[in-house]
């Protein structure tokens, strides 16, 4: 199930590197693969692997990741439509610190 992609560039999916502790929590509750471990810590390997199901924040104890719950997808659908463009969130123009 890990090659499933639903929209690219679309998801609210972030890590916080400063702040993760390399548990491996998010790896062992992502139904999709997405991140790995390395370094000690925790990466995003595929945002796009991502459905926002939430586990991986709702599991992560120091609060390293955030993800809101089905909001990508559905903003970057409804972003397009109103654009007339493809469908983009623009989260991963922002620029934004993780932390």
């Amino acid at each position: 199930m890990k090659d499933l992609v639903y929209l690219t560039d679309v998801v609210t999916l972030s890590l916080c590197g400063k702040t993760c502790n390399g548990c491996g929590m998010c790896i062992r509750v992502c139904p999709h693969e997405v991140f790995e471990l390395s370094g000690k810590k925790a990466h995003i390997i595929n945002r796009d692997f991502c459905m926002e199901c939430g586990a991986c924040a709702m599991n992560c104890p120091v609060q390293a990741i955030t993800v809101k719950s089905g909001v990508g997808c559905a903003a970057g659908i409804i972003n397009g439509i109103l654009r007339n463009t493809e469908p983009t969130c623009g989260c991963s123009d922002s620029g934004a610190a993780c932390c």
